[in-house]
């Protein structure tokens, strides 16, 4: 493929994915080319490299950057043209600008919140807190054989109260997915089962199983714990970036909501009728299926 082709490829690209790069000014930042005497700086090149699409963003920088170069060009000469023939006037450039100026400030904006309510301090303090919830919590690991039936759950423990191995009779007779593996969940903590199954299960000691049906919405379950440990506690460095990500959700929520609580929100249906306002759906954290 001829780098013609390739900067014209990039130049579409750049049209869609580009965003605006405020070049950083002096020796570290060169001019890299000139059009028409408007200056295109080295800054502004990573930062169209950096925006580009995932296809692209695997090519080595230096390999596609006489490319990019070029695609630069060929936008500051569309530019020009665009403005000689007063593109910029018309109304349909104006509406779009008015579109691109809202999304732009509600992003400067966000990141704003962002930079001033997720410092390092809140980060770290998030980190302890969880860190000292989870050190203090437990979790369990255990087997389960499912039943479709209460009756079919009778028989089982029957069979095991006889001396039956549970491993075997999980291969044998459980539905679930994991009778493969004679019917082994591995370690789990609190909130991840089903609450029926987990308080069953955390209430068992170390080698007890269930001696009667355990109903869930999946079946009848007979369980039975292999052991108990303390929760595992991530280092801060595994979690900061999980710990930012929540804290920057919920500082762009608080600032969202207080916005909404001193402004004057009116709604109205498809064809311009009133319509009440309605409230978010809200949802919960989807628990694990044993």
């Amino acid at each position: 493929m001829s780098m013609r082709i390739v900067s014209t490829l990039l130049f579409a690209a750049l049209v869609v994915f580009s965003v605006p790069v405020a070049p950083v000014l002096g020796a570290e930042d060169p001019v890299v080319a000139t059009v028409n005497g408007e200056d295109i700086h080295l800054a502004e090149v990573k930062g169209a490299y950096k925006n580009l699409p995932q296809q692209y963003q695997q090519v080595p920088f230096e390999t596609i950057f006489a490319g990019l170069i070029d695609s630069l060009i060929d936008a500051r000469l569309a530019t020009a043209d665009a403005r000689t023939k007063k593109i910029h006037e018309n109304k349909e450039f104006k509406e779009q600008m008015a579109q691109v100026e809202r999304q732009l400030l509600q992003r400067m904006m966000l990141n704003l919140v962002v930079k001033e309510g997720v410092t390092d301090a809140a980060v770290k303090a998030r980190y302890d807190a969880a860190a000292k919830e989870l050190a203090a919590s437990e979790q369990v690991s255990a087997r389960h054989i499912l039943l479709k039936t209460e009756d079919d759950a009778i028989a089982v423990i029957a069979e095991l109260k006889k001396g039956g191995d549970f491993v075997e009779l999980a291969k044998k007779k459980s539905t679930g997915p994991s009778a493969a593996t004679g019917g082994d969940l591995g370690f789990f903590g609190k909130g991840q089962m089903v609450p029926v199954f987990e308080k069953i299960a955390f209430a068992l000691k170390k080698g007890e199983y269930t001696e009667t049906p355990v109903k869930s919405q999946f079946g009848w379950h007979v369980i039975k714990v292999g052991d108990r440990k303390k929760q595992d506690v991530p280092s801060f460095e595994k979690m900061e970036p999980t710990i930012r990500s929540e804290l920057s959700q919920a500082a762009g929520i608080a600032y969202i909501t207080s916005l909404r609580e001193g402004a004057k929100i009116e709604r109205f249906n498809a064809d311009g009728s009133p319509k009440e306002d309605a409230k978010p759906a809200t949802g919960g954290k989807a628990k694990k299926a044993p």
